[in-house]
């Protein structure tokens, strides 16, 4: 990818399986759009990370993720309930860092669901494809 396009300069992957954020991060490396990728195993885990983040507010901007991939079927706390918990963090944290949905769930109810919330800016199905990430814009 030539400098003229896009680049983000945080990534966050949210897969309960690891497998699949190996492969998804690969790819992200691959079309050289990101600095930084942070992977999370768990949506529980990804929202702690975000909110200690929140709580240093010199480096706040530099590390939040520009571009959260979250998956949807995940134990413990899934992708919703994710972003129910997103929205509780603050306003400039939410501007910042937009969701894309990267999912196998073909179910439209999910498909439904994921456009309710304002700062989900995408729904993909896995895998995530270097024709997918060149439609991303944040």
């Amino acid at each position: 990818m030539s400098d003229a396009g896009k680049k983000f300069y945080t990534v966050m992957l949210i897969d309960d399986n690891e497998i699949d954020n190996l492969i998804n991060q690969k790819m992200i490396e691959a079309a050289n759009i990101t600095e930084h990728i942070f992977t999370h195993t768990g949506a529980r885990s990804a929202i702690e990370f975000l909110k200690n983040i929140e709580k240093v507010e010199n480096v706040a901007n530099e590390i939040l993720p520009d571009v959260i991939f979250l998956d949807i079927d995940m134990p413990l706390m899934d992708g919703f309930q994710f972003l129910d918990e997103f929205d509780k963090l603050n306003d400039s944290t939410k501007s910042k860092c937009k969701i894309v949905m990267l999912t196998s769930s073909i179910n439209p109810q999910d498909v439904n669901k994921s456009k309710e919330y304002s700062y989900v800016k995408k729904y993909i199905n896995k895998p995530l494809s270097q024709e997918n990430l060149e439609k991303i814009e944040v």
